[in-house]
């Protein structure tokens, strides 16, 4: 008996506009330039939110932040995916950036999981050919 057989690809293939607070966002990094934005009760949010995560309310104070920061928590990958944003082995961790109250979902350069740790200091590594993305915040490197 023959079977019937049929190509299918499954795709979620979309675009989505960044908006004025993401956007300002991602022009920010393509300028080598990180913005968070202010609450109402003084907490610098980063990444900016066009609304405050706890009242609701709008928001538009920006602020600038630095690019230095502190791991607050981190997981090492040992086999990175092809989208990775590293070709070899690295952390993924939320940094508070010097200036900010709330911390970045980045990954982290440290060569080894060994050089990892809770509090360690980071510095920004900026992509060569900035492009308006996320990318253009490379990863995160150890401070020297």
């Amino acid at each position: 008996m023959d079977s019937l057989h049929a190509p299918h690809t499954l795709a979620y293939d979309y675009t989505r506009s960044t908006g004025p607070v993401i956007g300002r966002f991602l022009t920010g990094l393509r300028d080598r330039r990180i913005e968070g934005i202010r609450a109402k009760d003084g907490r610098v949010l980063v990444p900016p939110q066009e609304a405050d995560p706890l009242t609701g309310e709008d928001l538009s104070e920006w602020v600038p932040v630095g690019d230095a920061g502190t791991v607050t928590t981190w997981a090492w990958v040992t086999a990175p995916k092809p989208q990775a944003p590293l070709d070899r082995p690295f952390a993924w961790a939320l940094v508070r950036l010097d200036g900010a109250d709330t911390a970045l979902l980045h990954a982290v350069d440290a060569g080894s999981e060994s050089a990892m740790s809770t509090g360690m200091r980071v510095r920004a590594r900026w992509a060569p050919e900035p492009e308006g993305g996320i990318r253009d915040l490379a990863c995160f490197e150890p401070e020297v």
